[in-house]
């Protein structure tokens, strides 16, 4: 018999190409995942156990900047056992955020939008987390309660350095680790940057997304292991959370074999620090129901 704690994913996708298109993925190498994804598909995927247990809650998260597809993620929380919380998207920049996030989280679905999250890697300027529009935009999502998901490659880290300074109060998680350089072997950069970002106690990390950052094809843990023993030493335990980024982690091995990887970084933690990156960082940050309260049934 399986272990009874919960694991969450705190980071994964789900679209539906006829509803949103998603033109990203027109980009080469892509093929893929050039299709509709929803939750039963990752019920179906995600079937290897980490540390005993099988996949209780997760987190899903915008792809594109519509406020349409944010609801539809939202409805589909409110029909979806599985899914604990939304991160969407609404335009930090305009005047009316505040009505936007309101009327967010009046609709269907609603109570389960707990972040929000703009593509900051894909904006040129260096300066847009600071842009006086942005600031105003994020302190109206903190007035809410609501936490920023932090996408940034890395070479735009000083950007959310200066964002935890001077927004304190705001809670942020760095998607992804901030994207290391893993093919290039060069973390130099990307090490003093996150031992920067998390000396502010408000920032949470996902570990995620690292796999699609080192070879696609000939990846191996010793790659990876670098990066995690930089977050593990930074962060600790108790400000890391699993994510898998399912399904663009199938362009690099999928759900199983990273959920096989993780489990292997995670040898030599305690109970209590695997607890913490697995579930418990996750769940006090996007205040997830409970998993095993009738809510969120496992994946079988």
């Amino acid at each position: 018999m399986s272990d009874t704690r919960p694991l969450v994913d705190a980071h994964h996708h789900v679209w539906n190409l006829d509803h949103h298109p998603q033109p990203w993925l027109d980009q080469a190498g892509h093929e893929p995942i050039r299709r509709s994804f929803g939750p039963d598909d990752l019920r179906s995927t995600a079937t290897r156990l980490i540390a005993g247990r099988r996949l209780t809650s997760t987190v899903v998260v915008q792809c594109v900047t519509s406020v349409p597809e944010t609801r539809d993620l939202l409805a589909l929380a409110d029909e979806n056992p599985l899914i604990g919380a939304v991160v969407g998207w609404a335009d930090l920049t305009s005047p009316a955020i505040g009505d936007v996030l309101d009327d967010l989280r009046a609709g269907p679905g609603g109570t389960y939008l707990r972040a929000v999250r703009h593509i900051v890697q894909g904006e040129s300027d260096p300066e847009w987390l600071q842009r006086p529009a942005v600031e105003r935009g994020l302190r109206a999502v903190q007035e809410r309660g609501l936490g920023y998901d932090v996408l940034i490659r890395s070479h735009q880290f000083s950007q959310a350095i200066r964002l935890a300074e001077r927004l304190p109060d705001l809670p942020l998680v760095l998607d992804h680790a901030g994207k290391p350089p893993i093919v290039q072997r060069d973390l130099v950069d990307w090490n003093q940057h996150v031992r920067l970002l998390a000396r502010h106690p408000q920032v949470r990390c996902k570990v995620s997304g690292l796999v699609t950052e080192a070879d696609h094809d000939k990846w191996t843990i010793a790659d990876l292991r670098p990066v995690w023993d930089v977050l593990l030493s930074s962060f600790g335990p108790e400000r890391l959370m699993f994510g898998s980024d399912w399904p663009v982690c199938v362009l690099a091995g999928g759900w199983n074999r990273w959920a096989a990887t993780v489990e292997e970084l995670l040898n030599g933690c305690s109970a209590g620090e695997t607890d913490a990156v697995l579930a418990d960082t996750a769940t006090a940050f996007y205040r997830l129901t409970p998993a095993l309260d009738g809510r969120a049934a496992p994946c079988s």
